[in-house]
């Protein structure tokens, strides 16, 4: 036996020259079955020459398990092994493996490996599921082959296919939901994401373990798969396949999600280039999706078909009101397969016998691939079926089941087909850093959210949303401009105005009444409208609320609007849903109502607020009149642009401190929105204020969502901030209070200069996918400030660095709202300064702001 450094180095030189050579192959000809069956069977003759070079007991076997047992070996997969050993073998005869096992490493091999002797195995298999499976796929490589066909026979003997196949499904419905927040987002795991290769897997597991054939063509042949669906099904494990090789070989480590700094390239790789305003990485992402939803697809139906035939369905009755339609269990299935070839209005009735009868929870695996099929059927003459556009609007106007539908819908085709512009979203992904999931994806959860809403068990999420759709008479109107409102993303053009073309040519075809037509069109064409204007208008402006209520013309269309636009934000990105846009829509919503019902715009006179405010002062022992103090500094625009309570607050936090002749003063506290905290800071106002608390935040990696700026008359600074950290959590800890407020006045008092900040670092997203900052500033309507708006990719320290530009520029800043979007930030500034007055200052600012704004 020579298994000596020269040996070693042979191994593995031999090893890396077959790698290299699959390798070339590999991208010469793209075969992906090739190179994973190139690569297991390389390892499978090194493996043989390094057991026969050793001196190893001859009651032992060599089995490859798992992935590698499947001959399905990825550039940097672990090489999973079994060494099964004879029962009557010893603990001497064990450790004999310990060196074998260290020069596999040795070799340049990953390996995974298990030792047990055979009575082990099947005890370890009886326990767990895993093992069981990666024991389903055992192979066998060298020695006692013998012993492998006991063990063989064993385990197929202790295998019970029904437990198994329970287990399985068990198995992938906790996978799915581990991957759920994960399934749709910007970088999928091809492998263990709802529709990776992972579905394909469990499949083919529950197929051997039922005595089937496991691959493709065998289940073909059994007539679990049709021919085109064969077709399909291989198309889209190529493509994911293909998409692991090239990750594996491009990290050079295993790696299985399709993180940003690698889809670009591998869009290079598949021959895709940029199209229009689409990046290549987002037409990789769109084929990824499609493909994707075909591993589904195929996983539903197959799971579905193996189980009814461990468990056939006999209680089979016709449904009275649905002809044609039998329920088979708690299943609907069709009377005859050929229904919709005959009838092909039938595919919309199956839906509404679906959404009418909740005994019903699914399709039998027969009507489900009918259906499927059937959606081949939906042509032009189809779409223009008065039968058809009826039962497709009634569909929406269900008073159950409209989410599960459309669902339903949409994963067998059916959706796109009916509605070719919704085909074209399926699976488009935006590198925008705010939409997270693709557009086809996004809507659904759009009208998800809607539905949810309306449901009781879910009032305690949004009270008034939840009051007000219950009482919105047309819902289905609300769920046809969701269906539409992002339907038009991806053409190049406004995406709004687009689809508002797109949604009224819809209602028309449809024969909806002109009224309707109308709403639908106009929430399609106004549903940014209303978040814009709460993120980034004054709300504190009569003149603001009075032009927005214009806009909308009807508490109607205000309602919609505001449903829609609720729903459109917490589908986008959870993370950029919080309890201050929650709170800020409120507000804009309930002021405008008040406008549209003949009320003023603003609820409560400056009057009324201080009389609210001294109110509360008394709750907490102060008498009426000391408020004075401080109030005569302040104008009446700082009691315009705050609530009663937080006047209030800030008073009775201000003045025992200002009575010591405290100069620079810095309190928080929990926001009284629920999330992030509170700070009020009052110092002398000087340049550079602004910048340092806001370099102080981006320290601590905060986000300032709101800032109001106010100066009083005697020349303070009276500002408050709403800020949270990167989470958007709850700042509930009393000791992070208590930092904030000692350390924030300490480095005021200190006055650093505004020095670069170190440490911050630009997301992943970014840095692969940046925003070209756009820029505006122009003169307010009033004519006594300007406004400044930006749009730029997000980052810690970029209101800091943006506050340097304004300080070395000497412009005051009256109000800043922040709106971060997932990795998108879009702020609005209200500017005072004599700098402002001069054309080339101002194209100065512009510039030097500009490059604030450029990616760090």
């Amino acid at each position: 036996m020579n298994t000596g450094p020269e040996r070693l180095a042979h191994w593995r030189a031999e090893l890396q020259a077959a790698r290299d050579d699959l390798y070339r192959d590999y991208q010469s000809h793209r075969r992906p079955a090739t190179l994973l069956a190139g690569l297991s069977q390389a390892v499978d003759q090194l493996l043989n020459e390094i057991w026969q070079a050793h001196a190893l007991p001859g009651a032992a076997a060599l089995v490859a398990v798992g992935g590698y047992g499947r001959a399905e070996l990825y550039p940097q997969s672990d090489v999973d092994v079994l060494f099964l050993l004879d029962d009557r073998l010893g603990e001497a005869d064990c450790a004999c493996f310990e060196p074998l096992i260290a020069l596999l490493w040795d070799v340049g091999l990953p390996i995974g490996h298990s030792v047990r002797r055979l009575s082990e195995c099947l005890d370890e298999s009886r326990k767990d599921i895993t093992i069981q499976t990666n024991l389903l796929e055992a192979r066998f490589l060298s020695g006692d082959r013998r012993l492998f066909r006991r063990f063989q026979q064993a385990f197929q003997q202790q295998l019970d296919p029904q437990a198994f196949l329970e287990g399985k499904l068990l198995e992938q419905g906790n996978r799915h939901g581990r991957f759920a927040d994960r399934a749709m987002l910007l970088e999928p795991n091809l492998k263990e994401s709802p529709g990776g290769l992972r579905d394909l897997h469990t499949v083919q597991w529950v197929s051997r373990a039922l005595g089937l054939p496991w691959h493709l063509a065998g289940l073909a042949r059994e007539g679990l798969l049709q021919p085109a669906e064969v077709r399909r099904l291989n198309a889209a494990v190529r493509l994911i396949s293909r998409l692991r090789i090239q990750l594996h070989l491009a990290a050079r480590r295993r790696e299985d999600r399709l993180l940003f700094e690698y889809q670009e390239a591998l869009a290079l790789e598949l021959g895709l280039a940029a199209k229009g305003p689409r990046r290549a990485a987002e037409l990789l992402m769109q084929r990824y999706y499609q493909a994707a939803r075909e591993i589904s697809f195929a996983n539903e139906l197959l799971l579905g078909i193996l189980r009814q035939r461990q468990r056939p369905i006999v209680e089979i009755a016709p449904i009275a009101d649905a002809p044609g339609f039998l329920q088979r269990g708690n299943r609907l299935d069709l009377a005859d397969e050929a229904l919709y070839e005959h009838m092909p209005e039938a595919i919309f009735q199956t839906i509404l016998v679906l959404q009418r009868h909740p005994e019903l929870k699914g399709l039998t695996p027969n009507a489900y691939r009918a259906l499927w099929r059937a959606s081949q059927r939906i042509d032009a003459g189809f779409r223009r079926n008065p039968a058809n556009r009826a039962a497709f609007l009634d569909i929406l106007r269900q008073p159950r089941g409209v989410t599960q539908a459309t669902r339903l819908l949409h994963r067998l085709g059916i959706l796109g087909r009916y509605l070719p512009a919704f085909e074209r979203i399926t699976g488009q992904l935006q590198h925008d850093l705010v939409h997270i999931y693709p557009v086809d994806e996004h809507t659904l959860m759009v009208l998800r959210n809607l539905r949810r809403l309306a449901l009781s068990e879910f009032a305690h999420e949004f009270p008034l949303a939840h009051r007000l759709m219950r009482e919105f008479e047309r819902p289905d109107l609300l769920y046809l401009a969701a269906l539409f409102h992002d339907i038009a993303k991806g053409r190049g053009g406004d995406h709004s105005t687009l689809g508002t073309v797109d949604a009224r040519r819809f209602g028309q075809a449809h024969g909806m009444a002109k009224a309707d037509v109308e709403l639908v069109a106009w929430l399609v064409r106004e549903h940014l409208s209303l978040s814009r204007t709460a993120q980034k208008e004054d709300l504190s402006d009569p003149e603001v609320i009075t032009a927005f209520a214009r806009r909308c013309g009807s508490v109607e269309r205000l309602t919609a609007l505001y449903l829609l636009t609720m729903a459109d934000i917490r589908a986008t990105n959870p993370k950029i849903w919080n309890a201050w846009k929650d709170k800020l829509l409120r507000e804009l919503y309930l002021a405008s109502r008040r406008v549209l019902e003949g009320g003023a715009p603003v609820q409560d006179d400056i009057e009324t607020k201080k009389e609210q405010a001294r109110a509360a002062l008394r709750l907490y022992g102060y008498e009426t009149g000391v408020e004075q103090a401080l109030w005569t500094k302040l104008d009446d625009v700082y009691f315009i642009r705050h609530e009663a309570q937080a006047i209030a607050w800030q008073t009775r936090r201000l003045l025992p401190l200002l009575r010591r002749g405290e100069s620079i003063i810095v309190r928080a506290r929990l926001a009284p929105i629920g999330e992030g905290a509170e700070v009020l800071v009052y110092a002398p106002d000087e340049a550079g204020l602004f910048a340092r608390i806001c370099g102080f935040f981006a320290g601590m990696q905060y986000t300032v969502l709101e800032a109001k700026v106010h100066t009083t008359r005697d020349g303070f600074a009276l500002d408050s901030f709403l800020v949270m950290d990167e989470a958007n959590r709850a700042v509930a800890y009393r000791d992070v209070l208590n930092y904030i407020e000692y350390e924030l006045a300490a480095s005021l008092r200190a006055r650093p200069p505004l020095a670069d900040l170190a440490g911050l670092r630009l997301s992943r997203r970014l840095k692969y996918f940046p925003i070209e900052p756009e820029l505006a500033l122009s003169p307010s309507d009033s004519g006594h400030s300007h406004v400044l708006s930006f749009t730029a990719g997000d980052r810690p320290g970029l209101l800091y660095d943006v506050a340097r530009v304004l300080s070395r520029h000497q412009v005051e800043l009256s109000s800043a709202k922040v709106n971060t979007l997932g990795g998108r930030a879009e702020d609005v500034f209200v500017l005072k300064g004599e700098a402002l007055a001069e054309p080339g200052d101002r194209l100065a600012l512009e510039k030097d702001l500009l490059a604030a704004l450029q990616p760090a």
